[in-house]
């Protein structure tokens, strides 16, 4: 057998979430959500969280803090937000659809 077995380690979804964070510098997994369906084909938040933690295992993305917030939610009084920043092994390609809604945005 001379071919890999497997998923592929490269994702696109993962390298968009990259593209996102390069411009946001840090971000929890909803707000990253949001911006990636702005831009983006759609997906859906279990994959953002998937790629999330499958590239903090490959260094892509690191955990910045995880902090605990106190509201009125559908599922409780709590959430917990895990707050993730690029990584050493992240390497943005800087998307012109990322830059342009984050210079629009700037401009509001």
């Amino acid at each position: 057998m001379a071919g890999k077995r497997g998923r592929p380690v490269r994702s696109q979804i993962r390298q968009n979430i990259i593209e996102i964070l390069h411009f946001l510098g840090k971000g929890y997994g909803y707000d990253i959500y949001k911006i990636y369906v702005q831009v983006f084909p759609k997906v859906t938040m279990r994959s953002i969280y998937y790629h999330l933690r499958k590239g903090t295992s490959l260094k892509e993305f690191e955990v910045e803090q995880i902090k605990r917030e106190r509201g009125d939610y559908s599922w409780g009084t709590e959430a917990e937000k895990i707050y993730y920043k690029l990584g050493p092994a992240a390497k943005p390609r800087i998307d012109m659809r990322i830059r342009k809604l984050f210079e629009e945005e700037v401009k509001r």
